[in-house]
């Protein structure tokens, strides 16, 4: 609940200072003495937007600040406030202010926050319902959430939520695949002649600087056989001939040996390790003249095959060098298409799996949404005879919506319906009720929903326009009846609103040397009297009036 307020520098108000108490609580005034900016004040609060026009003429900046008691020391709230490391054990303390430069700050507990974090917290705090909320019952939107939050069934609505996603997921992803596959379908004539094309090419990794290199090779073939030749000819020529020199130096070596019992054996070795050398040598001199004069025949053949490879790498904007990746790539593809289908098989079977379990969830959301009707139905019927309306019925419809409109709020359409006279067929409110009625309706689906509220602290905004008397007098005892459990303020122009009310503020406009300021006071017991006598009778109070007043309050 709300402890205190504090508000300076707020449009009419300078300076004001609140306690407030639990239980139903009235402000009432004058029209344009300031209410407004009292609950505008407290939305500054709740994170409501802050303009630089709300701040008072000739004052620098405003500042409101509040101190709370949350009931819960352990819900939502709390959870809240220790994710943000923010401190809590019993009360939460908000302070706000704006200078003209447009500059802001809150704080909550002495922590800086965001207006947007103020009012995530804002809505576990106070609940404001404007005098035009009831507008809301004639959004069919509207009804779904109402029942909803009366029901109180939040992890069935939040595991059908998960399984509506992951049926989107797993339908995109089915999607996806069928999108694939018709591309790919659609390329597939020529991915196989691409492929069949590169399959009789076959190229190969670093092909293209092998052939290079070999061309270059048979390019300098003339000069490479000119020096082998010459190569041969020292190893084999008629003038020095390597092999009959190492033969001739191993013979007399072998003389040698023989006059001084093998000591010059391991030259001789050497010799003959030397021969055998230069005997392979010759054989791979041959033999390398032999492959150069075979090669220089092949040379039209690396050339066209050089040709053939540039020319499949222009037609894929590709480098010889990166051919064989492409082709791979091609080839993937190809295997992708022919595994397209299975894996597509197995995409629609998951996806068939996620919907059975979303309707399995939103049925089971569907039921409790017609149970929890039920109950609503039968809780608002009991609250009509009290605000006046013996002869209307209420009743919640559920349908079940048509199958493209089905999402993750579920499969059912809501709508609040209504009859004000005995024998009519119920119908929308907006077409049954008049304005007064929806205001009833309103409060009694509020009596209702109180206690399934997130916040202590409810507001009404002269809710009760539009109604009077007897009628008034009932609207103002179900509003004291729902602060028997919540902290209820209400601001209003009914005289048997106010009547009700457990604590009163008078909102009053002052003039003072041409400055115009709002106050609010606490009323007592005479005081009292007197503002509703006001309310009733209008500038001029009688005795008939205070008298009725009297009445009014009882006691």
């Amino acid at each position: 609940m709300l402890k205190s307020l504090s508000i300076r520098n707020v449009v009419l108000i300078d300076k004001l200072d609140l306690d407030l108490q639990s239980g139903f609580t009235v402000f009432s005034g004058e029209t344009g003495a300031g209410k407004s900016i009292l609950l505008g004040s407290v939305g500054l609060l709740l994170g409501q937007r802050a303009e630089v026009s709300m701040i008072r003429s000739g004052c620098e900046k405003l500042v409101v600040s509040g101190e709370f008691s949350v009931a819960d020391k352990n819900g939502d709230l709390a959870k809240l406030l220790q994710e943000h490391d923010i401190e809590f054990e019993h009360d939460v303390v908000i302070s706000r202010s704006l200078t003209q430069d447009g500059r802001s700050k809150i704080f909550i507990n002495d922590c800086p926050v965001t207006q947007k974090f103020l009012k995530e917290v804002g809505a576990f705090l106070v609940e404001i319902h404007g005098q035009f909320d009831n507008q809301g019952l004639l959004d069919s939107a509207t009804h779904m959430r109402l029942l909803d939050s009366y029901g109180g069934y939040v992890d069935a609505i939040n595991d059908m939520r998960e399984a509506f996603r992951a049926y989107k997921k797993a339908h995109t992803a089915r999607e996806s695949a069928e999108n694939d596959i018709k591309t790919a379908r659609d390329e597939e004539e020529n991915l196989r002649h691409w492929v069949n094309e590169f399959a009789q090419i076959k190229p190969q990794k670093d092909e293209a600087e092998r052939l290079e290199e070999k061309r270059q090779e048979m390019m300098n073939a003339e000069k490479i056989t000119e020096n082998l030749n010459v190569a041969v000819g020292a190893l084999d020529g008629s003038h020095s001939n390597v092999r009959d020199v190492l033969r001739q130096a191993q013979a007399a070596l072998a003389r040698a040996n023989a006059l001084t019992h093998d000591k010059f054996s391991s030259i001789y070795e050497i010799l003959d390790t030397a021969l055998i050398n230069v005997e392979e040598a010759g054989t791979e001199i041959e033999a390398a003249l032999n492959e150069i004069s075979v090669n220089q025949n092949e040379i039209n053949s690396v050339e066209e095959r050089l040709f053939c490879l540039k020319d499949l790498a222009r037609k894929h904007h590709t480098t010889i060098d990166e051919l064989s990746a492409v082709w791979a790539d091609m080839e993937n593809k190809l295997a992708k298409l022919e595994r397209g289908e299975d894996n597509l098989f197995e995409l629609k079977r998951l996806e068939k799996q996620a919907y059975d379990t979303y309707v399995h969830k939103a049925k089971i959301v569907h039921e409790e949404r017609v149970a929890a009707a039920t109950k609503l139905d039968l809780a608002i019927m009991k609250e009509l005879p009290a605000l006046k309306m013996e002869k209307a019925r209420f009743m919640t419809r559920i349908t079940e919506k048509t199958l493209d409109c089905w999402n993750e709020d579920g499969i059912d359409d809501i709508q609040f319906l209504a009859a004000t006279n005995p024998g009519t067929e119920a119908g929308a409110l907006n077409k049954i009720a008049s304005g007064g009625e929806l205001a009833r309706f309103m409060l009694a689906l509020k009596v209702n929903l109180a206690q399934t509220a997130s916040a202590d602290t409810l507001i009404f905004d002269e809710v009760d326009a539009g109604v009077g008397g007897a009628t008034a007098q009932a609207v103002g005892e179900r509003l004291a009846k729902l602060g028997e459990n919540l902290q209820v303020f209400v601001v209003t122009h009914s005289p048997q609103v106010a009547a009700c009310g457990r604590q009163h503020f008078k909102v009053e406009k002052i003039c003072c040397d041409d400055v115009t300021t709002t106050q609010l006071r606490p009323l007592n017991s005479s005081e009292k009297r007197e503002e509703v006598a006001r309310m009733l009778s209008g500038e001029r109070i009688t005795d008939e009036a205070r008298a009725a007043a009297q009445m009014l309050i009882g006691g």
